[in-house]
């Protein structure tokens, strides 16, 4: 992090355990802000996950702290004035370059319904710049065999991906529609002219009613849960049935599949640790 009074602070990860020494894969959007962007941001520097989603980010890479101006008079005979929200921190990658404004850009870039609507940092006015700091001192994870034949693999299906394809078209067709702005005062032309939109938007259908041939189901201890909490069961059981047609989760899993994890690196540290 960086502040105006402190300047440039790096925080350590001080515990040498590892929690998960397999195969990871991280899924973002347009909307994936704030503390989102800062783990996909050093899980891509130390290669450690790929990223999969959208072309980058939110781009929030600033702090805020909230002051109460209430605190700042004696009497409260003004009323309530509110709170001021200040910028005072920004945060870095490990390799010293900001999320401002430019975010996470993912490994592979996959269409999804924001792909044309200005979303992010960069669209408010007058954002803080994207700038860079001393890079931290890291050490690229050296888990896998095949991290770019992984990410080249990927990119190759997303492109020939039909469901993708579908939802790049929509995407750029809710764009269109966004940015018309002339309407008939004619009822009947009016009427016409809705009827053939929505016609026309039929051909999206497909996009709701994909399924892939995945299926899921809760972990032990939920499971162990839905006894005694049958809402709890009939929320995980629609959300199951909502990810059977998540195209990003299925190329996720291939993803998966597909990185080679060094097995030997990871005997020898187990061995070390033992």
């Amino acid at each position: 992090m960086k502040s105006k009074g402190a300047g440039q602070e790096i925080l350590e990860d001080k515990d040498p355990s590892i929690l998960w020494d397999g195969p990871l894969v991280i899924l973002v959007n347009e909307l994936s802000a704030s503390a989102s962007e800062i783990l996909a941001a050093a899980m891509q520097d130390y290669k450690r996950a790929i990223i999969i989603g959208s072309k980058q980010t939110y781009g929030k890479g600033t702090v805020q702290n909230v002051i109460d101006l209430n605190q700042t008079v004696r009497s409260n005979e003004y009323g309530d004035l509110g709170a001021l929200k200040l910028t005072t921190q920004k945060f870095y990658r490990v390799n010293g370059g900001s999320t401002q404004l430019e975010g996470v850009k993912s490994d592979v870039v996959v269409p999804d319904r924001y792909s044309y609507i200005d979303i992010g940092e960069k669209d408010y006015e007058n954002p803080l710049p994207w700038d860079q700091i001393k890079a931290a001192k890291y050490k690229i994870w050296d888990g896998y065999i095949d991290f770019e034949d992984a990410i080249k693999n990927s990119n190759e299906r997303m492109s020939n991906n039909a469901q993708l394809n579908l939802i790049a078209e929509n995407a750029k067709w809710v764009k269109d529609q966004r940015d018309e702005e002339k309407y008939s005062l004619n009822y009947t032309a009016y009427q016409n002219q809705r009827l053939l939109t929505e016609k026309d938007a039929k051909r999206f259908d497909a996009i709701s009613s994909y399924t892939s041939n995945l299926t899921y189901e809760s972990l032990p201890y939920e499971v162990d849960l839905y006894a005694s909490d049958t809402i709890l069961k009939e929320k995980r059981d629609r959300w199951h049935t909502s990810l059977t047609g998540d195209v990003y989760i299925e190329e996720a899993i291939n993803v998966l599949e597909d990185i080679k994890v060094n097995n030997i690196k990871r005997s020898k540290v187990a061995t070390i640790k033992n």
